[in-house]
């Protein structure tokens, strides 16, 4: 089953030579494990999304360029009126890429 995502969690872009961590500001108010937890919405680039080293689709840096929220989100759980983030979404990036979720951040909170 999948996990609920939390600020911390580990992610990867398939264009970029590196991992980056997801960064979730308490906006929500909602925690798990002692870390705010994520709603699909939480894709904001240099907020919440920071940069995945060298991009291999652009031959530069890998900056994410991700204006559409994750899918499909976990959709029996909402945060804050969104569905909330699971560890099996992932994220278009407009630059090529598509970013997921290498570790969630949290480990005992299944979605069902």
């Amino acid at each position: 089953m999948p996990l609920h995502v939390v600020n911390g969690a580990t992610l990867k872009c398939t264009s970029g030579s590196l991992t980056s961590i997801l960064v979730i500001t308490p906006v929500h108010r909602e925690q798990i494990e002692y870390q705010p937890a994520a709603n699909i919405t939480d894709n904001a680039d240099m907020v919440n999304i920071f940069p995945f080293g060298v991009c291999a689709a652009l031959e530069g840096p890998c900056v994410p360029s991700t204006p559409a929220p994750w899918t499909p989100g976990a959709p029996t759980v909402t945060l804050d009126n969104q569905l909330a983030l699971d560890s099996i979404s992932t994220l278009a990036c407009t630059n090529g890429g598509v970013i997921s979720i290498v570790s969630p951040g949290e480990t005992t909170d299944t979605i069902p």
